[in-house]
């Protein structure tokens, strides 16, 4: 049987690559077409397709009225090819991502003029406008083109980005309506400890800082405030931006992921305040470790400027 293939369900495919690389998706996890598409922001068709060439590489396997599971035992082409399948639309991203951070492109774009930049196809400069209005950093203009939104790009916006987590985080920890989950809580478990488990170095930066947004998302959901997670996922999108710059520190992550196992334990034993307590330091030391970092990138951003 042949794979289909497009351009999309290819960048479906390595995305969904990503997640199982990364812990997001553990083996024998059922797998949602609906869930993906809403996840990754595209139509059911292009993920179905996506599914459907996964399943003939024997990456998931498709049971009769069940739909489809990642594999228990992946092939070894797929451990082979990972490396090479998965950063290419990453990077074609970033380099998109880091030229509207330091200025190269124009705050007001048409798609013509970014795939005659980057030598992207329709379809390719298409999926990663897609992508960044899912992440909060662009947005369609009314007629014709495309607006680049200076969200994130400051230093100064990246600490009150952390500030703000600061005021909702911890707070929504504490609110009345705050219930447990132990379902949520024993997935995020698996995520932290597979990441302390797999090789960092290897693994695709965007999938770590995935997961690390994605613990602090699901926790915050237990509020049954849905404006909190809401708040919560606009500012994660606004600041991953200045995040792709920075390089993988496999001791940081460690670190981060013995935190937010820390959280996790607090939580699981009922003990909410001190729960509230950790994820305030937790996030307090993040933003210790990172305001520099982010003062560092703007400084190089206007040397770039004083080049140009």
């Amino acid at each position: 049987m042949a794979a289909r293939t497009s351009e999309l369900s290819t960048n479906i495919s390595n995305r969904l690559l990503h997640d199982i690389v990364s812990g997001t998706l553990s083996r024998g996890q059922h797998i949602s077409a609906q869930n993906i598409a809403d996840r990754y922001g595209v139509s059911r068709t292009p993920v179905r397709e996506a599914l459907e060439n996964l399943a003939i590489q024997q990456v998931l396997t498709r049971q009769p009225n069940r739909g489809y599971f990642v594999s228990e035992r992946l092939p070894q082409s797929f451990q082979d090819g990972l490396a090479d399948a998965v950063p290419a639309d990453a990077d074609d991203y970033q380099t998109f991502a880091n030229d509207w951070l330091t200025n190269q492109i124009p705050e007001e774009v048409a798609e013509q003029f970014l795939r005659q930049r980057y030598g992207w196809t329709k379809a390719k400069a298409a999926d990663q406008l897609v992508r960044a209005v899912r992440e909060g950093w662009a947005e369609r203009k009314e007629g014709y083109g495309w607006r680049l939104l200076p969200v994130a790009k400051t230093p100064e916006a990246f600490d009150e980005i952390y500030r703000f987590r600061m005021a909702i985080e911890p707070t929504a920890m504490l609110e009345p309506s705050f219930q447990l989950d132990h379902k949520i809580l024993d997935e995020q478990r698996r995520i932290q400890e597979g990441m302390l488990n797999m090789d960092l170095s290897s693994t695709p930066g965007e999938a770590l800082l995935q997961n690390g947004a994605l613990f602090h998302e699901e926790l915050i959901k237990l509020s049954g405030n849905p404006f909190f997670h809401m708040a919560l996922q606009r500012v994660n999108r606004m600041r991953r931006l200045m995040e792709y710059r920075a390089e993988v520190n496999c001791e940081r992550l460690i670190e981060q992921c013995t935190e937010h196992l820390e959280i996790l334990s607090y939580l699981e034993s009922g003990n909410v305040a001190d729960a509230s307590y950790r994820m305030r330091q937790h996030l307090s030391g993040a933003l210790k470790r990172k305001s520099p970092l982010a003062r560092n990138w703007a400084h190089d951003k206007e040397r770039n400027d004083e080049h140009l």
